[in-house]
């Protein structure tokens, strides 16, 4: 049974799960790190990170079945407009690296937010993020909504 608690405010009820029972979509993909991504301490360059999240979220997509050139074909681009990382371990040449991408919230408006983690072949955890970006139509750079198809892949995550 679903436990469900109900507020009441001067527009709307709203139903709230408890955090345990929400629902969120997740994918992970995995990346061999190149010798050039190191710095002379064998160590993975930070600012190699964006380049690991953009994978996680373009593979993330594509595991919906939609890639990124589909939705910029339907009219719609989206930019980041916020990356926040957390260096928590060093990851090194060679290391496999598991990127964990996860939608915790159904897109409503123009936003669209991925949070990432990296993990080693061990399973520890490497670095956490959150990248943010804005759906923006291509033709008139205004902000705009997710496309009706790629919701109708996300929506039936976030359902019970």
């Amino acid at each position: 049974m679903i436990e469900r608690k109900m507020y009441k405010n001067s527009c709307s009820i709203h139903y709230h799960l408890p955090l345990s029972k929400k629902r969120m979509y997740t994918s992970s993909t995995q990346i061999r790190v190149r010798y050039a991504e190191t710095d002379q301490m064998n160590v993975v360059y930070h600012g190699n990170y964006a380049q690991y999240f953009e994978v996680g979220r373009a593979e993330s997509i594509r595991q919906l079945g939609f890639t990124y050139k589909e939705l910029e074909a339907m009219g719609v681009i989206m930019p980041i407009v916020e990356l926040q990382t957390k260096f928590l371990r060093p990851a090194h040449y060679d290391d496999l690296l598991t990127i964990k991408t996860t939608l915790k919230e159904l897109p409503e408006d123009h936003r669209i937010e991925f949070h990432q983690e990296v993990y080693n072949e061990s399973e520890k955890l490497l670095t956490i993020g959150k990248v943010v970006l804005y759906f923006i139509n291509a033709a008139t750079k205004e902000k705009t909504t997710m496309p009706e198809a790629f919701r109708a892949r996300v929506v039936s995550y976030f359902t019970l």
